[in-house]
């Protein structure tokens, strides 16, 4: 007998048993991920031998059509897939794309990259959702499942984002993978674990009852069977279409000056369905949305423009101990995250115990003051530099740990405010946006990052870090203006939020 959501939603204790399942099922395939994510601008320098300008904005254009794509995706599994199939289907094209990434990375690249992207698109925004219905509308043990959830998300995102770079870099398991197919091994341990991933998904998903099925279980089978195949068929059209946008990246910026501009309007359109106090609301979701664009491109360097100042610029130690400095540059932030968030989660409640908590605009503000903070440690790191221009990986990993607390403030409450701001009807949009949110702030990484790179070129490795590192001071300077504008304007911002804590 299949289990109720009713049974489900009544668990004892802390944590839902199936929690742990899409836990392990999400942490492999953050592993996946962020692996692939920190080894792209490197491997596209140094072994399809791209300049630096042109890999931040090859970057750019790959993490923002996988962001944008997360929005039709997610669009497709709440009309016609649900979210089971949906996932299922993103595992397998991620696995596909990361195989031949795996067996041919340099002659197919684009080819790996486009299956991955359409698959991320369909694997990414269901799983959460799946957690969510875990729980009863007014549970309060939710918070605390997402937060496990999210620590889920940042161990993937640690180990991976090391392993996998520092396999490929040499500084990892170099005396048994050959050197001429260490980015093979790299890219295959991404498919390894997708695997992994999408086996752990499909031997514990009838423990999810009735989550995450089919929403048109109430049309006739060979209609419904029809609309999924023409589903799959599609996204496999789109496969080629995102590979030819990728690999020329002027495309991508036609379809960012549109998309954008085309979904403001379509939701001032709805707006004029909604009474005048849910409309301000969406103002407020319109100015979280805005700033975070920001935030994302400044954060995002992290992919882009750090990754290759960690290639060049970096020595290999933290504390006496000798890593893998991209790989430092990949993890340090999750590992932070894992170690930090349960503290900042108690902070906020001692302070609204004392009723001096920071509210939600406050705290995106706070967000971006900690993400000025880091960047300009990172720019601080140009007076440690020796003749070489390597300079202190100590000092760089500091700047991360400033850095980690800005996503704290940020990152955990953003989607929150979002569905507690947009009325039931729009939920899909405010998220598709919110999610479109972050492919800009990528697209704009790649462009920050490839302005850094260009203004470094033909420079000696010294030069390059000076260049880079004032690159990094501008950012700062620019996240402290936002940080301070939404302080400002943070009385403001509240009175459209009205009721919304």
């Amino acid at each position: 007998m299949e289990t109720t959501i009713e049974q489900i939603q009544d668990f004892k204790g802390k944590y839902p048993k199936q929690l742990w399942y899409l836990f392990f099922s999400e942490m492999w395939e953050r592993f996946s991920f962020y692996g692939m994510r920190g080894m792209l601008a490197v491997f596209m320098v140094s072994q399809l031998n791209m300049s630096e300008t042109t890999a931040n904005l090859q970057y750019g254009a790959t993490q923002a059509w996988v962001y944008a794509f997360t929005f039709i995706g997610g669009l497709f599994a709440d009309k016609i897939l649900g979210l089971r199939r949906s996932l299922f289907w993103g595992g397998i094209l991620m696995i596909i794309g990361s195989v031949i990434l795996a067996i041919s990375p340099k002659e197919l690249f684009f080819t790996g990259i486009g299956f991955t992207i359409v698959g991320t698109g369909f694997f990414k925004p269901n799983i959460s959702s799946m957690v969510g219905q875990l729980y009863r509308d007014n549970d309060p043990r939710r918070d605390a499942g997402f937060s496990l959830f999210y620590a889920g998300v940042n161990l993937g995102a640690l180990i991976g984002g090391y392993i996998c770079i520092a396999v490929a870099n040499g500084s990892m398991w170099s005396s048994f993978v050959a050197e001429n197919l260490r980015w093979n091994y790299a890219f295959g341990f991404a498919s390894i674990v997708m695997i992994i991933s999408l086996l752990t998904f499909t031997q514990t998903q009838k423990s999810l009852g009735e989550i995450g099925l089919s929403p048109l279980t109430h049309m006739e089978v060979s209609k419904r069977k029809g609309l999924e195949i023409g589903t799959y068929i599609a996204s496999l059209i789109f496969i080629p279409i995102i590979i030819k946008m990728v690999a020329n990246t002027t495309y991508t910026d036609y379809f960012m000056m549109v998309i954008g501009p085309l979904s403001v309007v379509y939701l001032f359109y709805e707006m004029k369905n909604f009474s005048k106090a849910e409309n301000l609301k969406l103002l407020a979701a319109l100015i979280f949305i805005v700033f975070s664009i920001f935030f994302w491109a400044f954060f995002e360097q992290s992919g882009g423009s750090l990754s290759l100042f960690a290639a060049n610029n970096l020595q290999n130690r933290v504390l006496g101990i000798e890593l893998d400095p991209n790989g430092v540059n990949n993890s340090a932030n999750s590992l932070f995250v894992i170690v930090f968030a349960a503290l900042v989660g108690m902070v906020w409640v001692w302070m609204a115990k004392k009723k001096i908590e920071p509210n939600t605009v406050v705290k995106f503000g706070l967000g971006f003051l900690f993400l000025a903070g880091g960047f300009w440690v990172f720019y601080y790191t140009k007076f440690f530099a020796g003749p070489d221009g390597k300079t202190s990986l100590d000092l760089f990993t500091l700047g991360w740990f400033v850095i980690t607390f800005g996503e704290l403030c940020l990152s955990p409450i953003g989607m929150s405010a979002m569905t507690k701001l947009s009325p039931q009807k729009t939920q899909a949009v405010i998220m598709g946006m919110w999610f479109l949110a972050s492919a800009y702030g990528q697209y704009f990484a790649g462009l920050l990052g490839a302005g850094i790179a260009e203004a470094s070129k033909n420079a000696t490795n010294l030069q390059k870090l000076n260049t880079y590192a004032d690159g990094y001071q501008q950012l700062a300077l620019y996240a402290l203006i936002a940080g301070v504008v939404l302080i400002v304007i943070s009385p403001l911002v509240r009175k459209l939020m009205q009721d919304v804590k």
